[in-house]
């Protein structure tokens, strides 16, 4: 047996420091909201040339009135991920690409094309924001509900902790925020929830059977008799993100980077945040017989 326990208080000051940091870094760096929440233009080229580089095409770009202008490689050196500041230029597309043409010939391939405006993109940050709101509130009613509070409250720090971490590693790393990232994270709180309710489950279960165990102890039981499940979901969960990762495209890269962190830390905050809070609390038998009794 694994002796999860034993951690528990090293564990519990490792999270609260990746707490803190993280919302230090959202409150003073923030996030890099892609143009679905910011507004803007997105282009994705591919050249066939292969002596053009990024240099060579921003100081093309800059010759023309796009405000602030981002150009990167996207995958391989000859496509390239051009974004700029919503223009109300509507030719401003058809102006880029003769520009281009004039210095380097016909050698790019509009591949994709995306405009959001300022009011559409608010709306979808909004939008992005209560739904992550209305889920974490739900899975609450649906704790409280299904358990007693404590267990509630720990499977709610659980996700809080979830979710903050990995929004900080996203603003740490600079890595976009776009729609796709808005359900990865609705996706994590899924997962993390039902990874704590296994374990809750058989907590519950065991302190109806043993009376004499203490709950420092029998969570420790609960971890491990739940282990196999937990890591098996967990690991093949993480083999199909990583197979996405690296072999689905740029796309889908941050989507699946998102979920990866969400699964290293919903397997993490089941066992060292949710069922600490049930330590601390000191959950004993006589809490679930007397919620028994309620209902």
């Amino acid at each position: 047996m694994i002796a999860f326990n034993r951690y528990y208080n090293k564990f519990n000051i490792l999270s609260i420091f990746l707490v803190v940091i993280s919302l230090a870094l959202l409150i003073f760096k923030g996030l890099n909201f892609g143009i679905d929440f910011k507004g803007g233009t997105l282009i994705e080229l591919r050249s066939t040339d292969k002596k053009i580089n990024i240099s060579s095409l921003r100081d093309n770009l800059n010759e023309i009135d796009l405000g602030d202008v981002s150009v990167k490689n996207f995958g391989n050196d000859t496509d390239f991920l051009i974004k700029f500041e919503n223009n109300k230029d509507k030719n401003i597309i058809e102006d880029i690409k003769i520009n281009l043409d004039k210095s380097f010939g016909n050698n790019f391939d509009f591949r994709r094309v995306e405009n959001v405006g300022p009011k559409v993109s608010a709306e979808l940050l909004r939008s992005g924001i209560i739904a992550i709101s209305v889920a974490l509130a739900l899975m609450l009613i649906y704790i409280w509900i299904r358990f007693e509070w404590q267990f509630s409250l720990g499977a709610i720090l659980a996700l809080f902790h979830d979710v903050i971490v990995t929004l900080g590693l996203f603003s740490l790393l600079g890595l976009e925020i776009n729609l796709s990232i808005i359900a990865a994270v609705l996706t994590i709180v899924g997962y993390s929830m039902n990874d704590t309710v296994v374990i809750f489950d058989r907590v519950r279960e065991n302190l109806r059977k043993y009376s004499d165990i203490k709950i420092f102890e029998l969570t420790n039981i609960s971890i491990n008799e739940t282990l196999s499940r937990t890591l098996i979901t967990s690991i093949t969960t993480l083999l199909a993100l990583l197979s996405i990762f690296f072999f689905g495209g740029e796309i889908l890269k941050g989507f699946s980077l998102a979920m990866i962190f969400g699964v290293i830390f919903g397997t993490y905050s089941s066992i060292y945040i949710a069922n600490t809070v049930l330590v601390r609390l000191r959950v004993s038998q006589k809490t679930v017989l007397r919620e028994d009794d309620k209902n």
